[in-house]
């Protein structure tokens, strides 16, 4: 019988609109709701995180969080809390996993056939 990890090494947009939720559920009296007119705000932390993860760069650079533990955590750590930012964002909008996942494909595939070289450098 295969044991199932305690933490999944793999997490879907499901799960993390999920999650989202929940702690939202948990916070709603404190927070803001889960309407499309607060997902700006939502926006506004994720540029935040990026900001803390920038400061981590700046701060520590690349080799620290490719080799120290300590960096590579937290760098994690702020690299994660962005992504719950855009979780949020998306529940507020009311985007779906499965909307997301569709664009996304569409997006990347799109984005497969560019040539960036030739657009951007002139």
């Amino acid at each position: 019988m295969e044991k199932k990890a305690k933490h999944p090494s793999n997490i879907s947009i499901q799960e993390m609109l999920e999650f989202s939720f929940q702690l939202w559920e948990k916070h709603k009296n404190e927070w803001s709701p889960m309407e499309p007119q607060y997902g700006r705000n939502m926006l506004l932390w994720l540029i935040s995180e990026l900001g803390e993860v920038i400061d981590i760069i700046k701060k520590d650079g690349e080799e620290a969080i490719m080799k120290n533990k300590l960096v590579r955590q937290k760098t994690i750590e702020e690299i994660t809390d962005c992504f719950m930012y855009l979780a949020e964002t998306l529940n507020r909008y009311q985007i779906s996993a499965k909307e997301f996942s569709q664009i996304y494909h569409q997006k990347m595939k799109y984005n497969l056939t560019r040539e960036y070289k030739r657009r951007y450098i002139k």
